[in-house]
């Protein structure tokens, strides 16, 4: 209930009742990338004063370690049950924007953790930046895979129905080294691990410089960009009507089940429960700009309306209303 009068969750809960109005309200795109910007370098900077306290340990390197582990388990989870309801390269996609990280979900995260005073490390921002990755790549290797069985012959099923969608094994795709180009020269992850670097180097002197910058501002900032993503998530919401019940399903138990798998690595490496919790939210959440980006280029014969539709309209708003307390009450329960 605490998350619930925050009022940045607020803003987002307006956005969504405006956006299902079909009110005019709209905050130009322009802004709303500066919006994203600012929340990325204020978190790596968030992220790189803690670091310069704590230094780079052995548990630094653990949580690191356990979020790259979900960051490929979880796609190739979703994958194999996914493709017993939707073609090979949809079940694919989903895995993919399912497996992959949502940055405002973490922001969001993050300042709820401050706001009840729970300490986390600020090396959970770098797992973030690392677990958006492993399941673009997987994602291509896989559709290429598919290709490959298309241009030999084989029949590709899904759920008992041949999945083939008309695609012919010419459709194009994305190499894994242009993939792997696109997501570390990607302008918001090096603008992340580049202020994760700066408030590394600079310490509790730049912690003081850039404090009216990275803290001061960062609540408003953020209220103002949930905004814009209630009013975008309303508006993706009718993508989701008439959507394979399976996938419905997927979209809200499938997050859970990420985070289960999360808290339990997170026991059993003694995370602590901000950590922990951050895990949790990591493997829970799901991209809905950089996955679908690349997605509509390397897998072009999935069907962005079904990854875009289900992460963004349904699977974004749970976590932020009800999954991001709940995740923490689990991990401040569990984790001590």
């Amino acid at each position: 209930m605490q998350n619930l009068i925050d009022p940045a969750i607020l803003f987002f809960i307006f956005g969504v009742l405006a956006g299902t109005v079909k009110s005019n309200l709209e905050i130009p795109p322009a802004i709303s990338r500066f919006l994203s910007l600012y929340l990325l370098m204020a978190l790596g900077l968030k992220g790189g004063f803690a670091l310069s306290q704590s230094g780079l340990t052995a548990s630094v390197g653990i949580s690191l370690a356990a979020a790259v582990a979900l960051a490929i388990v979880i796609p190739l989870i979703g994958y194999s049950v996914l493709r017993r309801f939707v073609s090979g390269f949809d079940a694919a996609a989903v895995a993919a924007t399912y497996g992959s990280v949502s940055a405002v979900t973490f922001v969001t995260a993050v300042q709820t953790l401050e706001n009840q005073g729970v300490p986390y490390g600020g090396h959970m921002a770098a797992a973030m930046a690392l677990m958006e990755s492993p399941a673009i790549i997987l994602a291509v290797i896989l559709a290429n895979s598919l290709r490959q069985k298309l241009a030999s012959g084989v029949p590709l099923q899904a759920g008992g129905v041949a999945a083939l969608n008309g695609v012919t094994a010419s459709a194009p795709g994305g190499s894994v080294g242009k993939i792997l180009h696109e997501s570390f020269t990607d302008g918001a992850q090096l603008l992340l691990l580049g202020a994760m670097v700066i408030g590394l180097i600079t310490g509790d002197a730049g912690q003081a410089a850039m404090a009216p910058f990275s803290v001061d501002l960062f609540k408003g900032m953020l209220a103002f960009f949930l905004l814009d993503m209630g009013l975008m998530a309303a508006r993706n919401l009718p993508q989701v009507k008439g959507q394979s019940p399976a996938l419905i399903a997927y979209a809200v138990l499938g997050p859970l089940v990420h985070a289960a798998l999360a808290l339990g690595l997170a026991y059993i490496l003694r995370l602590s429960p901000g950590d922990g919790a951050l895990l949790m939210v990591l493997a829970a959440s799901a991209s809905y700009i950089a996955v679908p980006a690349v997605l509509r280029t390397a897998l072009p014969e999935a069907k962005p309306a079904l990854y875009f539709g289900l992460s963004l309209g349904l699977t974004f708003p749970l976590n932020i209303v009800l999954g991001i307390p709940a995740y923490l009450a689990l991990a401040q329960a569990l984790l001590k």
